[in-house]
């Protein structure tokens, strides 16, 4: 018998179960998907007790657009990703930004480990205030 691995991740939009009323579950591509959107969306310091969880991603969305700033975003979604979500392995990061449109999209690809099949994660970042 094969040893499978199941990932699980209370859903954070806190929708009740329809039959038992308690918090729904995310379930490994699912819950994966939701924690990788979830680090790169959260800012430094945002979590208690752990500061250093998360990505400055926030902040690079008021900067002046220069093709460098996608390199900085690159860098900043592949090291909060690596650094924090040991569930995966990175396999490429594209970041799509559209000035004229104030519009930034990117797409992140991974492997869950023990698996073979990639799974891409699109995201359309926005500047919040």
């Amino acid at each position: 018998m094969r040893n499978v691995r199941t990932y699980s991740d209370i859903d954070l939009r806190f929708i009740a179960h329809p039959v038992t009323g308690d918090v729904t579950t995310l379930t490994n591509e699912e819950a994966i998907k939701s924690s990788v959107r979830n680090l790169v969306l959260t800012n430094f310091y945002e979590r208690k007790f752990h500061p250093e969880i998360g990505s400055q991603i926030n902040s690079l969305l008021f900067e002046p657009y220069s093709m460098m700033l996608d390199v900085l975003m690159k860098t900043a979604i592949s090291e909060t990703i690596v650094n924090f979500e040991p569930r995966i392995k990175l396999v490429d990061v594209v970041v799509n930004s559209i000035p004229d449109n104030n519009s930034i999209y990117v797409s992140i690809e991974f492997v869950i480990l023990n698996t073979t099949r990639p799974i891409v994660l699109n995201l359309e970042l926005e500047r919040t205030r």
